[in-house]
Protein backbone atom coordinates (compact mmCIF):
# COMPACT_ATOMS: atom_id res chain seq x y z
CA UNK A 1 0.00 0.00 0.00
CA UNK A 2 2.96 2.62 0.09
CA UNK A 3 2.74 5.17 -2.71
CA UNK A 4 3.48 3.63 -5.50
CA UNK A 5 6.97 4.31 -7.41
CA UNK A 6 6.88 2.42 -10.87
CA UNK A 7 3.94 2.20 -13.53
CA UNK A 8 1.87 -0.29 -14.44
CA UNK A 9 3.99 -1.57 -17.35
CA UNK A 10 7.48 -1.44 -16.29
CA UNK A 11 6.49 -4.34 -13.59
CA UNK A 12 5.59 -7.00 -16.02
CA UNK A 13 4.61 -8.68 -13.37
CA UNK A 14 0.78 -11.04 -13.74
CA UNK A 15 -1.47 -9.72 -11.03
CA UNK A 16 -3.16 -12.86 -9.37
CA UNK A 17 -6.83 -12.98 -10.28
CA UNK A 18 -9.32 -14.81 -9.29
CA UNK A 19 -11.93 -17.52 -10.96
CA UNK A 20 -12.61 -16.82 -14.43
CA UNK A 21 -10.54 -14.00 -14.48
CA UNK A 22 -8.54 -13.47 -17.17
CA UNK A 23 -7.36 -9.67 -17.24
CA UNK A 24 -3.25 -9.12 -15.91
CA UNK A 25 -2.27 -6.07 -14.23
CA UNK A 26 0.99 -5.97 -11.98
CA UNK A 27 2.39 -7.16 -8.73
CA UNK A 28 5.06 -5.47 -7.10
CA UNK A 29 8.29 -7.33 -5.66
CA UNK A 30 11.37 -5.16 -4.14
CA UNK A 31 14.67 -6.39 -5.78
CA UNK A 32 18.35 -5.61 -5.38
CA UNK A 33 18.96 -2.15 -6.18
CA UNK A 34 15.85 -1.53 -8.46
CA UNK A 35 13.25 1.28 -6.88
CA UNK A 36 10.41 0.17 -4.59
CA UNK A 37 7.82 -1.14 -6.49
CA UNK A 38 4.05 -0.71 -5.72
CA UNK A 39 2.36 -2.36 -3.12
CA UNK A 40 -0.98 -3.19 -3.17
CA UNK A 41 -3.41 -3.72 -0.14
CA UNK A 42 -4.19 -7.75 0.53
CA UNK A 43 -3.53 -8.22 -3.35
CA UNK A 44 -1.14 -11.24 -3.28
CA UNK A 45 0.27 -12.16 -6.37
CA UNK A 46 3.31 -14.17 -6.83
CA UNK A 47 6.58 -13.93 -7.88
CA UNK A 48 7.98 -13.49 -11.41
CA UNK A 49 8.27 -17.36 -12.40
CA UNK A 50 5.57 -18.54 -10.60
CA UNK A 51 2.73 -20.60 -12.03
CA UNK A 52 -0.36 -18.75 -13.52
CA UNK A 53 -2.77 -18.37 -10.99
CA UNK A 54 -5.48 -17.83 -13.38
CA UNK A 55 -8.83 -19.85 -11.90
CA UNK A 56 -7.77 -19.17 -8.72
CA UNK A 57 -10.68 -21.51 -7.53
CA UNK A 58 -8.93 -24.60 -8.91
CA UNK A 59 -5.66 -23.60 -7.05
CA UNK A 60 -7.19 -23.29 -3.76
CA UNK A 61 -8.92 -26.61 -4.01
CA UNK A 62 -6.12 -28.13 -5.06
CA UNK A 63 -4.04 -26.31 -2.07
CA UNK A 64 -6.68 -27.09 0.84
CA UNK A 65 -8.09 -30.33 -0.31
CA UNK A 66 -8.86 -32.98 2.02
CA UNK A 67 -10.51 -35.82 1.04
CA UNK A 68 -13.19 -35.91 3.92
CA UNK A 69 -16.75 -34.70 3.07
CA UNK A 70 -18.73 -32.05 4.90
CA UNK A 71 -22.09 -30.37 4.77
CA UNK A 72 -22.03 -27.03 6.57
CA UNK A 73 -24.63 -26.56 9.21
CA UNK A 74 -27.69 -24.82 8.24
CA UNK A 75 -27.69 -21.04 7.90
CA UNK A 76 -28.70 -18.78 11.27
CA UNK A 77 -28.95 -15.09 11.53
CA UNK A 78 -25.13 -13.55 12.76
CA UNK A 79 -25.32 -10.87 15.35
CA UNK A 80 -20.97 -9.71 16.37
CA UNK A 81 -20.96 -9.70 20.26
CA UNK A 82 -20.56 -5.67 20.50
CA UNK A 83 -23.82 -4.57 18.63
CA UNK A 84 -26.85 -5.28 20.44
CA UNK A 85 -29.66 -7.91 19.46
CA UNK A 86 -32.86 -6.22 19.54
CA UNK A 87 -35.74 -6.61 21.31
CA UNK A 88 -36.32 -10.26 20.09
CA UNK A 89 -40.37 -9.46 20.59
CA UNK A 90 -40.13 -7.41 17.46
CA UNK A 91 -41.71 -8.39 14.22
CA UNK A 92 -38.04 -6.95 12.16
CA UNK A 93 -36.27 -10.11 13.74
CA UNK A 94 -37.87 -12.50 11.55
CA UNK A 95 -36.31 -10.44 8.65
CA UNK A 96 -32.32 -10.78 9.03
CA UNK A 97 -30.82 -7.62 8.05
CA UNK A 98 -26.95 -7.00 7.59
CA UNK A 99 -24.84 -5.98 10.82
CA UNK A 100 -21.76 -3.64 10.76
CA UNK A 101 -18.98 -4.28 13.04
CA UNK A 102 -16.01 -2.09 13.44
CA UNK A 103 -12.89 -2.95 14.45
CA UNK A 104 -10.66 -0.05 15.52
CA UNK A 105 -7.18 -0.49 14.91
CA UNK A 106 -5.24 3.20 16.60
CA UNK A 107 -6.94 6.62 17.10
CA UNK A 108 -7.99 7.21 13.40
CA UNK A 109 -7.80 3.66 11.46
CA UNK A 110 -10.44 1.26 11.79
CA UNK A 111 -11.89 -1.96 9.65
CA UNK A 112 -15.43 -1.53 9.11
CA UNK A 113 -17.13 -5.37 8.19
CA UNK A 114 -20.74 -5.44 6.78
CA UNK A 115 -21.46 -9.14 7.70
CA UNK A 116 -24.09 -11.02 5.61
CA UNK A 117 -27.61 -11.20 7.04
CA UNK A 118 -27.30 -14.84 7.64
CA UNK A 119 -23.92 -16.91 8.45
CA UNK A 120 -23.88 -20.57 10.14
CA UNK A 121 -20.75 -21.19 12.33
CA UNK A 122 -17.92 -22.09 8.97
CA UNK A 123 -18.81 -18.56 7.76
CA UNK A 124 -18.15 -16.75 10.81
CA UNK A 125 -15.01 -18.08 11.18
CA UNK A 126 -13.80 -17.44 7.92
CA UNK A 127 -14.78 -13.96 7.93
CA UNK A 128 -13.03 -13.64 10.91
CA UNK A 129 -9.89 -15.14 9.80
CA UNK A 130 -10.42 -12.27 7.07
CA UNK A 131 -11.27 -9.49 9.62
CA UNK A 132 -8.60 -10.52 11.82
CA UNK A 133 -6.10 -10.87 9.63
CA UNK A 134 -7.16 -7.01 7.77
CA UNK A 135 -6.99 -5.18 10.91
CA UNK A 136 -4.07 -7.44 12.41
CA UNK A 137 -1.95 -5.93 9.45
CA UNK A 138 -2.85 -2.97 9.93
CA UNK A 139 -2.02 -2.47 13.70
CA UNK A 140 1.47 -3.98 12.99
CA UNK A 141 1.78 -1.33 10.78
CA UNK A 142 0.82 1.29 13.07
CA UNK A 143 3.22 0.09 15.92
CA UNK A 144 5.99 0.23 13.48
CA UNK A 145 5.79 -4.06 13.42
CA UNK A 146 5.76 -4.23 17.18
CA UNK A 147 2.26 -6.37 16.95
CA UNK A 148 2.56 -9.36 15.29
CA UNK A 149 -0.65 -10.72 16.39
CA UNK A 150 -1.51 -10.63 12.86
CA UNK A 151 0.72 -13.84 11.75
CA UNK A 152 -1.86 -16.19 14.12
CA UNK A 153 -4.57 -15.87 11.39
CA UNK A 154 -2.35 -16.94 8.17
CA UNK A 155 -0.13 -19.75 7.45
CA UNK A 156 1.85 -20.87 4.55
CA UNK A 157 2.17 -18.61 1.29
CA UNK A 158 -0.25 -16.08 2.81
CA UNK A 159 1.70 -16.26 6.08
CA UNK A 160 5.00 -14.88 4.17
CA UNK A 161 3.29 -12.43 1.89
CA UNK A 162 1.64 -11.40 4.76
CA UNK A 163 4.98 -10.38 6.59
CA UNK A 164 6.33 -9.28 3.67
CA UNK A 165 3.32 -6.64 3.27
CA UNK A 166 3.48 -5.26 6.91
CA UNK A 167 7.96 -5.04 6.28
CA UNK A 168 7.83 -3.28 3.26
CA UNK A 169 5.42 -0.72 4.67
CA UNK A 170 8.27 -0.24 7.54
CA UNK A 171 10.87 -0.43 5.09
CA UNK A 172 9.49 2.80 3.10
CA UNK A 173 8.62 4.36 6.51
CA UNK A 174 4.97 4.44 5.35
CA UNK A 175 1.85 4.58 7.77
CA UNK A 176 -2.50 4.64 7.58
CA UNK A 177 -5.12 6.91 8.64
CA UNK A 178 -8.81 6.45 7.40
CA UNK A 179 -11.15 3.67 7.37
CA UNK A 180 -11.38 0.79 5.30
CA UNK A 181 -14.27 -1.69 4.22
CA UNK A 182 -14.83 -5.37 3.85
CA UNK A 183 -18.28 -6.23 2.20
CA UNK A 184 -20.45 -8.47 -0.29
CA UNK A 185 -18.77 -11.38 1.58
CA UNK A 186 -19.18 -14.64 -0.01
CA UNK A 187 -18.13 -18.26 1.03
CA UNK A 188 -18.19 -19.85 -2.43
CA UNK A 189 -16.86 -23.55 -2.07
CA UNK A 190 -16.58 -25.34 0.43
CA UNK A 191 -14.58 -28.64 0.24
CA UNK A 192 -13.45 -30.26 3.36
CA UNK A 193 -11.52 -28.42 5.28
CA UNK A 194 -10.67 -26.35 2.86
CA UNK A 195 -12.78 -23.19 1.93
CA UNK A 196 -13.21 -20.65 -0.57
CA UNK A 197 -14.16 -16.93 0.24
CA UNK A 198 -14.46 -13.70 -1.30
CA UNK A 199 -15.52 -10.27 -0.32
CA UNK A 200 -15.01 -6.46 -1.34
CA UNK A 201 -12.63 -4.11 0.03
CA UNK A 202 -13.03 -0.37 -0.64
CA UNK A 203 -9.67 1.48 1.12
CA UNK A 204 -11.14 4.77 -0.78
CA UNK A 205 -11.89 5.86 2.63
CA UNK A 206 -8.29 5.64 3.92
CA UNK A 207 -4.24 7.54 3.15
CA UNK A 208 -0.88 7.05 3.06
CA UNK A 209 1.00 8.59 5.26
CA UNK A 210 4.42 9.77 5.96
CA UNK A 211 5.57 7.35 9.35
CA UNK A 212 7.93 10.28 10.78
CA UNK A 213 5.43 13.13 9.72
CA UNK A 214 1.97 11.79 9.78
CA UNK A 215 1.49 13.31 6.98
CA UNK A 216 -0.52 12.29 3.94
CA UNK A 217 2.29 11.84 1.04
CA UNK A 218 1.47 13.75 -2.13
CA UNK A 219 0.98 10.77 -4.33
CA UNK A 220 -1.78 8.78 -3.70
CA UNK A 221 -2.02 4.98 -4.36
CA UNK A 222 -4.53 3.18 -6.81
CA UNK A 223 -5.45 1.70 -3.80
CA UNK A 224 -7.18 4.50 -2.28
CA UNK A 225 -8.91 5.48 -5.88
CA UNK A 226 -11.31 1.94 -6.11
CA UNK A 227 -12.60 -0.51 -4.01
CA UNK A 228 -11.18 -4.50 -5.30
CA UNK A 229 -12.53 -7.96 -5.01
CA UNK A 230 -10.45 -10.18 -2.66
CA UNK A 231 -10.23 -13.96 -2.86
CA UNK A 232 -9.21 -15.93 0.02
CA UNK A 233 -8.21 -19.66 0.61
CA UNK A 234 -9.12 -20.62 3.50
CA UNK A 235 -8.29 -23.71 5.85
CA UNK A 236 -9.93 -25.26 8.88
CA UNK A 237 -7.78 -27.13 11.48
CA UNK A 238 -7.53 -29.55 14.09
CA UNK A 239 -8.21 -26.61 16.27
CA UNK A 240 -11.55 -25.99 14.91
CA UNK A 241 -9.91 -22.32 13.11
CA UNK A 242 -10.19 -21.19 10.20
CA UNK A 243 -6.52 -19.78 8.85
CA UNK A 244 -5.90 -18.18 5.72
CA UNK A 245 -3.50 -20.04 3.15
CA UNK A 246 -3.85 -18.17 -0.17
CA UNK A 247 -4.36 -14.33 -0.64
CA UNK A 248 -5.22 -13.22 -4.39
CA UNK A 249 -7.38 -10.68 -6.10
CA UNK A 250 -8.97 -8.88 -9.02
CA UNK A 251 -9.10 -5.00 -9.21
CA UNK A 252 -11.07 -2.83 -11.47
CA UNK A 253 -11.54 -2.52 -14.55
CA UNK A 254 -11.82 -6.76 -13.76
CA UNK A 255 -15.28 -7.74 -14.40
CA UNK A 256 -14.70 -9.73 -11.47
CA UNK A 257 -13.92 -6.60 -9.63
CA UNK A 258 -17.12 -4.61 -10.98
CA UNK A 259 -19.40 -6.20 -8.58
CA UNK A 260 -17.68 -4.57 -5.89
CA UNK A 261 -18.83 -1.28 -7.28
CA UNK A 262 -22.02 0.57 -5.51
Amino acid sequence: MPEETADRQSSGVPEATPSGVSEETVDRRPGGARAATPIHAYRWSRSRGAPSVLGVRAVIALALLVPVGCSSPAPRPFTPGDLPAGDPSSAQQAVPTPKVETVEVAPGVRVVVEWPAVADRDTIGMINALRDYRAGSFTSVVTGGQDIAYLETVQDDASSDAYRWVREFLDQRRSVRGTSRLYALNVVSVTGRGAELHGCIDETGMRLLDAETGKAVRRQPDWTRKPFLQVAGLRRGDDGVWRIKLLQHAELPSEAAKGCLR
